[in-house]
């Protein structure tokens, strides 16, 4: 994979290089002190990987992107931003017009250490995205295709060989109807929430999302969101009550759970608690405290990203009945998550992006 680095600061590009060239497969084949002359090298050195830095003199990222993509030439970009609510809102922004995700810059002032961050946050990022320009380079040429799941042999229980006998005859009887949504979502998330989000109609029940951010970049996202939504869309906060029609984000860098209220309500709790999956927060921290909390009323949503968090609170939601919905591969920035949980067998439909909000408001509104 042949990367530019983009970034004013001669300092952090030289730790780049040194991050970059470690990691297998990958060859650093330039480096550009500011967007203009990224431009220019983007057009000569056809890379395929652009870290892109979004503060810098003449041209800033935003331009940048704005004049690859007018030229045609727009390589694979990783944001590289400041961990700061004006970072968090040129973030936003670049997600809009094309990045394909972001990371933080260390806040550290130990080298070895910054280096050691950069390389747990690239790594990652540069192994999905190179299965997915192999995907697309195969796919050169043709129209993607999408293969169905293959039908379940007869006499099959329905959902997950989780599920409890109670929760099956629960669905022969009927099924309920869910009074919770949970959505997980990583790589690709920002703009599948713009996606999903404004296609939803009122339902009655309050929708919980993690998405995987650092502190200062949730806030922003629910704020792009909540304008463009029948919804409220807001980033949580300890101890409110959830309450219908309302889409509650969890704060970046802190976990967040639902608790039993007073006269049955549902609580929000904000925590400190380790991270799980390397994520704070944590789509199955989410998932399983709804399975505890509130067995049988919820049902789960998992969408793009990387890795395999919320799988396991998947399958603590499937023991009850809980109806899960995955975002197919053609849809997803990275199929990862939705991936790991159809492998798993938890996934009762898997839907393109654009089908997923009339199936969650079918199924709230209707019963499994």
């Amino acid at each position: 994979m042949k990367v530019l680095i983009v970034d004013d600061s001669i300092l952090f590009r030289r730790v780049m290089a040194e991050v970059l060239s470690s990691l297998p497969e990958v060859e650093v084949v330039g480096q550009a002190q500011n967007g203009k002359l990224a431009v220019q090298k983007v057009r000569e050195l056809q890379p395929d990987l652009v870290t892109l830095d979004m503060e810098m003199p003449e041209m800033d990222g935003l331009a940048v992107l704005d004049a690859l993509k007018d030229a045609g030439s727009m390589p694979a970009v990783i944001v590289v931003s400041a961990l700061t609510r004006q970072g968090g809102k040129l973030t936003m922004q670049a997600l809009q017009k094309g990045a394909f995700d972001f990371i933080t810059k260390p806040d550290t002032t130990n080298a070895e250490e910054s280096r050691r961050a950069l390389q747990a946050e690239l790594a990652p990022r540069l192994k999905a995205l190179s299965l997915r320009l192999g995907v697309r380079g195969i796919l050169r040429g043709t129209a993607p295709t999408i293969i169905p799941a293959p039908p379940k042999p007869q006499g099959a229980p329905t959902g997950s060989a989780l599920d409890t006998v109670g929760a099956r005859m629960a669905r022969l009887t009927g099924g309920t109807k869910p009074d919770l949504v949970l959505i997980g979502v990583s790589t690709g998330g920002p703009n599948a929430l713009a996606v999903l989000l404004p296609a939803l109609p009122r339902l009655g029940v309050p929708v919980l999302i993690v998405q995987h951010m650092p502190p200062l970049f949730t806030q922003t996202l629910a704020e792009n969101l909540s304008g463009k939504c029948t919804l409220g869309v807001r980033e949580a906060v300890h101890g409110e009550t959830a309450e219908a029609d309302t889409v509650y984000i969890a704060p970046g860098g802190r976990q967040m759970r639902l608790a039993p209220g007073p006269e049955g309500s549902k609580v929000i709790q904000i925590t400190d608690d380790p991270p799980e999956n390397n994520c704070r927060p944590a789509v199955d921290y989410l998932f399983r405290s709804v399975s505890l909390q509130f067995p049988g009323r919820a049902m789960g949503v998992i969408l793009t990203g990387m890795g395999s968090d919320g799988t396991l609170g998947l399958k603590l939601l499937k023991r009850h009945g809980c109806f899960v919905i995955a975002q197919d591969e053609a849809s997803c920035v990275v199929y990862g998550m939705p991936k790991s949980a159809v492998d798993a067998g938890l996934a009762d439909e898997v839907l393109p992006l654009e089908a997923i909000a009339g199936r969650i408001a079918a199924v709230v509104r209707n019963g499994v």
